[in-house]
């Protein structure tokens, strides 16, 4: 990124294509669109773009990935619950996909903006701003499922280096997933229409209510 001029005043905040400005130290909910993470996600990288295909495997697919296992893997989870899972790695959206050993070195000020981050994006579509301890392990197991299967399948990883790192997964196959990276354009799509589909059933129940 372009650094800014000298002299300019300090800045922590981004501008979205939506025309959001989005602080990143104090992020309000008012200023978090769908359709800024879309785009967002569907541009990061994952695995830092160490990943075999003719396009990046990108956040806004690997988080399709999760929400997906994650329904297989929890008898008949709340829309809620899908939502909170296919929003699990939508800070990035801002901050990029860190991998993990950066985030050792860089240390407990990342945890912090994302954490920050995240209750903006749960608060504003009306998900409670701190998930309860099942729900956060359930979706941290799907999530190091998918690294499982993302790593073996396209970064490069052995079956023994991905388990020692992710665990290995027990009762379920990658190829009952889809790994192939796709376009951009093609992504983001899926990650808004996915969206959307929870956010009916969402309506839905809440009509009923």
């Amino acid at each position: 990124m372009m650094a800014d001029r000298a002299g300019a005043p300090a800045r922590a905040w981004q501008r979205m294509l939506s025309g959001r400005r989005l602080d990143l130290l104090d992020p309000s909910p008012l200023d978090v669109e769908i359709s800024d993470i879309a785009h967002g996600l569907s541009r990061v990288a994952r695995w830092n773009g160490q990943t075999g295909g003719d396009h990046a495997f990108s956040v806004a697919q690997h988080s399709l990935l999760v929400e997906a296992i994650f329904r297989e893997q929890v008898k008949n989870p709340s829309p809620d619950a899908c939502l909170a899972a296919l929003l699990h790695d939508a800070p990035e959206y801002v901050i990029g996909d860190m991998i993990s050993p950066f985030k050792s070195v860089v240390g407990g000020g990342y945890k912090t903006v994302e954490h920050r981050l995240q209750r903006a994006i749960h608060i504003r579509f009306s998900l409670p701003a701190d998930p309860d301890e099942k729900l956060k392990k359930a979706i941290k197991r799907a999530d190091q499922i998918a690294a499982y299967f993302e790593a073996t399948e396209l970064a490069g990883f052995s079956t023994a280096e991905a388990a020692q790192f992710f665990g290995r997964p027990r009762g379920i196959a990658a190829d009952r997933f889809d790994l192939t990276s796709r376009p951009v354009r093609a992504v983001q799509k899926a990650f808004l229409d996915r969206f959307m589909h929870i956010e009916k059933q969402r309506a839905t129940i809440a009509r009923a209510s």
